[in-house]
């Protein structure tokens, strides 16, 4: 447990995020900030009050300022508008650039030694604007995008050959977005290669709705965007820094050389402990892998370029 964990942002992915903090105590302070009066007051209050029956004893607070998330070791960025239908996360850029890079002036002011946890759309340009405007290293800013993706491909994949979620071991790399990489070569089933288990043209199809799983729970929900997932991967990682588990998650990171690329965020597999991102691993991938990557690196490069800070 840590002293204070703040999530940014009171909308369904930041208000699930903070019940999951504080559900799993993973800081004895929960400090869920929003700029709508009331909202996160209210949230929080719901919140703190279902803590005698779940048996948590994290504090839960709702505030509209920065003065209670002093210090936080911390921060999951949540805020900004989300994506409707037949909007793609490109769409998202500019408005949402804005939001981010107030955040960040304020948490830079107020809690100059967080680790960030971006999660705002799109992912990986918004976890280039936090790092730019805190200034902070590399290892304390990291986007939630793998952990989220992955879920989608590993849940895709149990239901498709009707196994338990638990035994599918997989990693899905690149940006989060159309051009994500489920790695086929490390997909497995309690070991067992999954192309033993499940032919071609059926993987290809998982690959594809993987790729596409944020835009169909839009196109269901017509008004709104996934929070259960998202909030999950995201407290996953919290969880992985705070108790220092050094769990092997794939996360957006800033490349410096690692993958052949530099100076874009892109989700890589990362070893997450006390201090953030402690290694980023490579690993061999196959030649398509390898390309699609590179395709994936070049669609977040563009909207990244067209950011103005």
């Amino acid at each position: 447990m840590v002293n204070k964990i703040t999530v940014v942002g009171a909308g369904n992915v930041g208000a699930t995020t903070a019940q999951r903090i504080a559900e799993k105590e993973l800081a004895r302070t929960v400090v869920m900030v929003d700029v709508m009066e009331g909202i996160p007051q209210g949230k929080a209050l719901d919140q703190w009050q279902s803590a005698p029956i779940e048996g948590f004893d994290s504090r839960v607070i709702g505030t509209n300022t920065y003065d209670e998330t002093h210090d936080s070791e911390i921060v999951v960025i949540t805020a900004g508008i989300a994506r409707k239908p037949g909007m793609s996360r490109d769409d998202l850029l500019n408005t949402n650039a804005g939001i981010v890079k107030q955040v960040s002036e304020q948490i830079r002011t107020t809690s100059p030694n967080a680790i960030l946890i971006v999660v705002s759309n799109p992912l990986d340009v918004m976890s280039y604007v936090a790092m730019k405007v805190t200034g902070f290293p590399r290892q304390r800013v990291l986007g939630m995008a793998g952990v989220l993706d992955t879920a989608r491909y590993r849940a895709f994949i149990a239901e498709a050959l009707d196994v338990s979620v638990r035994d599918i071991q997989a990693m899905v790399l690149g940006g989060h977005g159309d051009t994500m990489v489920p790695l086929i070569s490390y997909t497995s089933v309690s070991g067992i290669p999954i192309t033993q288990l499940m032919p071609q043209a059926k993987l290809n199809a998982i690959v594809e709705r993987t790729r596409g799983g944020g835009a169909e729970i839009v196109k269901h929900l017509k008004t709104g965007s996934a929070y259960y997932a998202p909030s999950a991967a995201a407290v996953q990682m919290c969880e992985s820094i705070v108790f220092d588990q050094k769990r092997i998650l794939p996360c957006a990171a800033w490349l410096e050389g690692e993958y052949g690329m530099s100076g874009l965020f892109l989700g890589v597999p990362c070893k997450l402990g006390r201090g953030g991102i402690e290694k980023i691993i490579e690993v061999e991938l196959t030649r398509e892998e390898r390309d699609a990557l590179a395709k994936s690196a070049d669609a977040v490069r563009e909207p990244m370029g067209a950011v103005k800070l």
